[in-house]
């Protein structure tokens, strides 16, 4: 099948997937870049995190008209995330002018990422499924009314944003978990500040990466055109696809995808 048709078709079934289980695009788009279409890793990563945004600000619009997020989480961890991010694609901005390559760089960031992430989640799901009566001690919530809960919020924001900045990872699925461990919210809520975080997170380092010079907006488009109704088109299902078992699979594909990347 002709590339031009391929792109979009993949990034149809991944954006279902993304619309099911709620699992990042990232961890599934960038590798498949890398992978099935032979892109280097630095194209990849600038070309999916533009790619990335246009469903996350969606998302956050519709959130932002419900009323389904937290407004003040929504800015401290942006304000913190923003920073981080842009720091991250500095880094890389400073590793290209020093002669560094790069890409053998970021492939080795982007599995060991990758994997950080899907085993967090995988773990947190194995624990649910078969130990339910497991209770893990309390964490410590973070409350923005002082100055403790702000700063610490800002550097959280920030460790992550960085590593958004630098793999495009995880711009949803690790701040999805400090805010279930973190913050008390209900479902509808942390769905929606998750999103409207990342949309903001995305927005800016998706400015840094195109001052890299490293979008190929040949990839961003076909991606667009398959993610997009990919997303609504899961999102429909969801509410019939039992959740545990697809995302066992997926899980298990993403951590030997990321086994790859750093080997």
């Amino acid at each position: 099948m002709d590339n031009l048709l391929l792109l979009p078709v993949l990034s149809f079934f991944i954006g279902t997937i993304v619309g099911l289980t709620g699992i990042g695009g990232a961890s599934l788009i960038t590798p498949m870049l890398i992978f099935i279409f032979q892109v280097p890793p630095s194209i990849a990563i600038s070309s999916d995190v533009v790619a990335a945004t246009l469903m996350k600000v969606v998302g956050g619009i519709k959130h932002w008209q419900q009323k389904t997020l937290d407004t003040e989480i929504v800015k401290w961890l942006a304000m913190g995330s923003v920073s981080g991010s842009l720091i991250g694609v500095g880094v890389l901005h400073q590793l290209r002018t020093n002669g560094y390559q790069i890409d053998g760089i970021l492939l080795k960031s982007l599995g060991i990422m990758i994997l950080i992430v899907t085993l967090a989640a995988l773990t947190q799901m194995l624990l649910v499924t078969f130990f339910p009566q497991f209770n893990l001690p309390d964490p410590p919530g973070l409350n923005l009314k002082t100055h403790q809960g702000r700063f610490l919020t800002l550097l959280i924001g920030a460790l992550l944003g960085f590593c958004v900045g630098m793999t495009s990872v995880s711009s949803g699925s690790m701040f999805a978990l400090v805010l279930v461990t973190l913050f008390s919210l209900d479902a509808q809520k942390l769905v929606g500040t998750d999103i409207t975080q990342a949309a903001i997170l995305l927005i800016f380092t998706s400015l840094g990466h195109l001052t890299l010079g490293t979008v190929d907006w040949s990839l961003v488009l076909p991606i667009w055109l398959g993610s997009v109704p990919g997303v609504i088109v899961g999102s429909k299902l969801c509410q019939i696809t039992p959740q545990r078992p697809l995302k066992l699979v997926i899980y298990s594909i993403l951590v030997m995808v990321s086994w790859r990347l750093v080997v």
